[in-house]
Order: C-alpha cells, then structure tokens, then sequence
C-alpha cells in the first residue's frame, strides 16, 4: 500500500466503484485538483488531467474508491504511543495512514493534570505543520472507577470546572472531544461546559444507566465512547447508555469492530440500532501494526498476545491493535452493507467533530483524501488532499 498527496495540479482517477455517502457508484471517476475535490462522473467522459490514475489496473476490475478515513479515537501504532509527543505521534499516524487513516484525532489516556495540558498544547502546535492531525481527544481523567478499564485508576477525578476549562484552555479551541462520565458529581455541568467550548462531550467509562446518559444527551453530549465497552450493558429491564444513544438522532456511537471488543453480531446490532450513527473507531494502541509484547499505555503496562492487548495488572482489554480498513472487512464481514460500513469510516465521524463540510466525502469541494482498495477490501493506495478548514 502507497500513500500519494495529491498532486498541486489535477488528478483523475477512474474505473472505480466510487462507495460514497451511502451510495455505491459504478464505473465513476473523482477529479482533484490543488488536493480539492472538484468533479466526479462516470464512464470516460473525465477532462484530461496531469495525472491519470486507471483504478482497474492498480486494484482489479473491482476496485472500490473511498473517500478518506476519519479515526476520532485512536492511541498509537507502529510502536508509538500517542501519549509520548510529536515524533510517536507521527509514527503512529504513518502507520494508520497507509492503512486509509487520511485524518485523526489524537486519543490521550488520563493522566495528570500536568501532563495533559502540556500534550493538549503540543498538539495544537503539531497541527500547524501535520494537517493529518485533527486535534485532540481527552479520554480521561473524567472517568468512572469502575470502569476504568485500562486507565489508572489513581489518577482518575471527579470533573472540577476549573480542571476542565485547564485542559480546554492549554489546547487553544483544538481539543476535539472529552469522554467523560456524566454521573460524576458535577458531570453534567462538565458536558455544558465541554460543548460550549466548541468540543465534543462524549459519555463513555461509566456506570450511568439510560436516565442518566439521557440526561448526559439532554445537556449536549453527542458521542458515546466505544459503545458497550467500559460501561453497562444491555437488559431487557436496564436498557442501560447504548439503547439511549441509538434512541437519540443527535449521539454518534463509537464501536470497534476488531471481534474482540465486539462481537460480529453486536457490529450488526450496533448498525441496525443506529442507522447512519456508526463511527468505526480503532481505539489502537502502540502495538498496531507492530508485534506482540510488553507495552505501555500512559501510566497501564499492557501485553498483547495473538493481537489482543490486555492490562497486566486487572487482564481488562487495553485498546487494540485494530486499523480502520481491517474494521471495514470485520463490519462487511458481519453483514453490514459496504456503504454503511464506508459511511461509519468517513462521512458520520467526520460529522461527529464538526468536520462534515471538508471531510469524509468525494464531493466537489471536499479534501481530496481518497483510498483505493480492491475486491477484498485490502487498501492498496491512498491520497492526501489539502489542509481541512477549522
């Protein structure tokens, strides 16, 4: 797999299934120019271009054309952990962008105040330079401990205001989304908080039963972090915060879809309860894409065996080692219809962060981010459009 900026000129590529929004387009062709999407058709009535790309010969006669990943969780790769600065992160994100990962948001685990300002503000600097980098994700320290699965639970707290505005303010208007749980004392007002902040709120390592994660929903939360993971299931008489965010048109559901974290029929279950609301997330660590072994995950030493990582000390899962087209095969392999499953990798996480407008789609105007796999759905080329407008 090879991945291409777009070039400055114009770029055309055809004989492709263009999967997009939804639809599956057959024979069609996309034309970037100045890495920006501007036209798309069918057949060979494309305007010639610096660069022709035939999709047919490079990927197979059923070659399918997507627009570009959008990971809104994810913690590592090749090695790196997220959490170790600009260089890790930046392996890291090499490693998931030849996989169709075009853009990310960068996922942190808790850790102390300090240190998450200081990696929040070093973001913020990375994405002056690194437009593959969307922003940041907080995924602690606002968390239930008892479901803190592979986070430490001695640095977890309760979401003081000033302690979330800290954290807002050291990533300057770049911290995407927080997870936290809304039944913390002060976790709803923490939500109005986040959301007035221009971030996504998330509901996620919690205890909350559907009351209160509708509560969460009713005060802006938006996102439910990696849905059935670190959090009450489903019961027939507790329908628990999964059946209230599929109820509610205005929550985009995380799920992992690595059949460890969730089981093929839950994936089915998870897209047919919340149609168009899916958002196919890796939740990795350093050891995608790397080998088994020791690693660390903030202040969690984590091994990985057979590709599952667990906490040494509590055997909870500790992210995955998951990229997002192995996802993409797991979810189709589950019985997810592939526009369905190419919509939870592009256009609704993309949606979920405010992004819609640039993002996740091969529409005219849109980033010319574009993977191009083949039958099997293995990538086998990738393009970086330009830089996203804020």
């Amino acid at each position: 797999m090879t991945v291409h900026p777009t070039p400055t000129g114009s770029l055309v590529i055809h004989s492709a299934r263009i999967v997009d929004r939804g639809a599956i387009v057959d024979d069609g062709w996309v034309r970037i120019e100045g890495g920006v999407v501007t036209d798309r058709g069918t057949g060979d009535d494309w305007a010639p271009a610096d660069e022709i790309v035939d999709a047919s010969t490079i990927a197979g006669a059923d070659a399918v054309l997507t627009p570009g990943f959008v990971d809104l969780h994810g913690h590592g790769g090749a090695g790196a952990s997220f959490d170790d600065g600009v260089e890790a992160i930046r392996t890291g994100r090499a490693l998931h962008r030849a996989h169709g990962t075009t853009r990310a948001v960068v996922s942190l685990v808790t850790a102390s105040l300090d240190d998450l300002a200081r990696s929040v503000s070093a973001i913020a600097d990375l994405m002056q330079t690194d437009a593959d980098v969307l922003g940041s994700h907080l995924e602690g320290p606002f968390l239930d401990p008892g479901h803190h699965g592979a986070h430490e639970p001695s640095l977890l707290r309760e979401p003081a205001a000033e302690d979330v505005a800290r954290l807002l303010d050291a990533g300057r208007g770049t911290v995407r989304q927080v997870t936290i749980a809304p039944e913390l004392p002060g976790g709803l007002d923490a939500i109005r908080q986040i959301v007035d902040a221009g971030a996504a709120a998330a509901v996620g390592h919690t205890d909350a039963d559907a009351a209160i994660a509708t509560a969460a929903f009713e005060a802006g939360a938006t996102i439910l972090t990696h849905a059935f993971n670190a959090m009450p299931g489903i019961h027939h008489r507790a329908p628990g915060p999964v059946l209230a965010a599929a109820a509610d048109h205005r929550v985009v559901l995380e799920g992992i879809a690595d059949n460890v974290h969730l089981d093929p029929y839950v994936i089915k279950l998870l897209f047919d309860s919340a149609p168009e609301r899916v958002a196919l997330i890796t939740d990795a660590m350093a050891a995608a894409g790397s080998a088994d072994g020791h690693y660390d995950l903030g202040a969690v030493s984590v091994t990985v065996e057979n590709g599952v990582a667990r906490a040494d000390d509590t055997r909870a899962i500790a992210g995955s080692t998951l990229t997002q087209d192995v996802a993409l095969r797991r979810a189709v392999q589950a019985g997810v219809p592939l526009p369905a499953a190419v919509r939870a990798l592009t256009e609704t996480p993309a949606r979920a962060i405010g992004a819609g407008d640039a993002l996740g789609a091969l529409q005219s105007g849109c980033c010319g981010d574009a993977v191009l796999l083949d039958a099997e759905l293995h990538v086998v080329r990738v393009w970086v459009g330009e830089r996203p407008t804020p």
